[in-house]
């Protein structure tokens, strides 16, 4: 006792915190709420009982000490207490049984007559839970002052106060409404820092929203023109054989999505942007470039088949897909590797047979068809042996061109279509040795042909045609021994040619059909089933 009263003289610790270590979570809590709390400004500074009330009651000793197998209070515990302006005492049944913190609430008592004792009720009822040395014998019971910290009772929020004004000697009324108008303050305070988050997000969202729209707004009107470039604009350039023209249109379209995010364009823009790919690989095809025309058409037919992947039922991405791999197939035609465009071919038809299946009343299902049967009749025309394999597809390809045809109501595209259909199967029957029917469909075709010069005589694609047409009148004129006939049909031939290559020099396509009817024309009598795909 005399070693705890020379320590007395100091007052180092604003409380000291006695529980049981089975409370130990409860009393861990309860020190980091005491030391951590703020007192109300106004009542910092007053001069109380327990001294000059601070700003923090910083610090508060807790016990971290495990005392089960000591036989007295430690030094360090001993100093402590008699270094303390007051005593919380944590009750529960494990601290009315502990003897520990009855020797702890015992020593404060003998060293601190006037001081405060608080008991922090946790658990179980005050008889139960209160230690014997805190409710003091039968003939001198002593109340300690009481925080209730149990539901129904006191609760968290008021048994805290009530430690800290016992701490702090402060009544408890007054830091209850100092504390509320606080807390009002502060509710007031993030409250009108909501309001003005909210002010300056609504501003800033409105700013974004407008950016955003006219973002949206810039790039509708920029993918507007690339779909014209697509469509109507390349239509027209095919029309007046202006390759290098188109060429220049499909870069500048394709620089327009080279300054995109792709990871963050919608599937339209990423579709948009595979037929820009498929339009520049259709002109390299025709300059003869096949190693860079295969590229683009191959990188279309990713973005196509992701797009497919997504949504596997949606007749546009079926159709757009169908578009890549005949692209791929065309240049392995073109290249006479007839296995790899068979594979790219039969794929190209299951496809349009599935939007048939999924879409059957869209004008483009019966089309689709039509052009897929006629790509593995062109193929098998130059296989061994295949004719009447190529006569049975080139038929299936009529059929369902014309029934698009019936749906569509035949504009000039369908009609040219349609010539190439009944072109193809007249090469299929010539090569099956029918002239009689291959004079037939040639007869067909002529008549649709000499219809669409008559309203458009400079219509590039149309001359295309009728040239094609010529070699295929000699050919048969040639079979049935009119040699001098179908010399002069290649020579009227070969005079538009020069006149087309005249204008548009880069086109392959039509160096090469030239030569092949240079060559017809040094054997006219020769058998050639060399014609076109669509």
């Amino acid at each position: 006792m005399a070693e705890a009263e020379a320590v007395h003289a100091g007052e180092r610790y604003w409380a000291f915190l006695s529980y049981s270590h089975k409370d130990q979570s409860f009393g861990r809590r309860l020190h980091r709420r005491l030391e951590g709390y703020w007192l109300p400004r106004r009542l910092v500074g007053r001069a109380t009982a327990q001294g000059t009330v601070p700003a923090r009651l910083v610090p508060i000793f807790r016990d971290r000490e495990e005392l089960a197998a000591a036989s007295d209070l430690s030094a360090e515990v001993c100093a402590a207490l008699a270094q303390s302006r007051s005593l919380v005492v944590v009750c529960s049944p494990a601290a009315a049984a502990s003897l520990w913190v009855s020797r702890e609430v015992q020593l404060f008592r003998e060293l601190h007559l006037d001081r405060p004792v608080l008991a922090a009720l946790h658990q179980g009822e005050p008889e139960e839970s209160f230690p014997p040395a805190l409710r003091g014998s039968a003939s001198e019971a002593v109340e300690p002052l009481a925080a209730d910290f149990r539901e129904n009772r006191d609760g968290d929020a008021l048994g805290f106060l009530k430690l800290v004004a016992g701490i702090a000697g402060l009544p408890l009324d007054e830091l209850v409404q100092r504390d509320a108008h606080r807390r009002a303050r502060r509710v007031m305070a993030v409250t009108v820092a909501a309001l003005i988050a909210m002010v300056v997000m609504g501003t800033l969202t409105a700013f974004a929203l407008t950016a955003r729209r006219e973002a949206e707004h810039q790039r509708a009107q920029a993918e507007g023109l690339v779909e014209y470039m697509l469509t109507d604009l390349r239509d027209r350039l095919k029309g007046v054989g202006r390759l290098d023209v188109m060429a220049a249109v499909n870069g500048r379209a394709l620089k327009y999505y080279s300054d995109q995010d792709l990871a963050r364009l919608p599937a339209d823009s990423l579709e948009r942007r595979a037929r820009i790919l498929r339009a520049m690989g259709e002109d390299d095809e025709t300059r003869g470039d096949y190693r860079s025309a295969s590229g683009k058409f191959r990188e279309a037919e990713r973005t196509t088949a992701a797009l497919l992947a997504e949504a596997p039922n949606d007749p546009d991405r079926i159709f757009d897909h169908a578009q890549s791999e005949f692209y791929i197939g065309l240049v392995e035609y073109e290249r006479h590797n007839h296995a790899a465009a068979q594979r790219m071919f039969e794929a190209y038809k299951r496809l349009a047979d599935r939007l048939a299946q999924v879409a059957p009343s869209d004008p483009r299902s019966a089309q689709e068809v039509g052009f897929a049967d006629g790509n593995l009749c062109s193929n098998a025309l130059e296989l061994h042996d295949q004719a009447k394999l190529a006569v049975r597809y080139c038929t299936a390809a009529l059929t369902n061109m014309e029934k698009s045809a019936r749906r569509s109501g035949s504009p000039d595209a369908m009609r040219r279509n349609l010539a190439n259909r009944h072109s193809w199967l007249a090469s299929a029957f010539l090569a099956a040795g029918d002239n009689v029917r291959a004079s037939e469909q040639i007869a067909v075709e002529d008549g649709i042909l000499d219809d669409l010069l008559h309203r458009d005589a400079a219509n590039a694609v149309n001359k295309h045609l009728w040239v094609s047409l010529q070699r295929q009148s000699a050919w048969m004129e040639a079979q049935m021994g009119r040699g001098p006939d179908a010399s002069s049909r290649l020579a009227k031939a070969e005079a538009v040619l020069d006149q087309m290559i005249l204008y548009e020099a880069n086109n392959n396509t039509w160096r090469e059909l030239r030569a092949l009817i240079k060559k017809d024309e040094s054997n006219v009598a020769a058998k050639f089933t060399k014609g076109r795909t669509q």
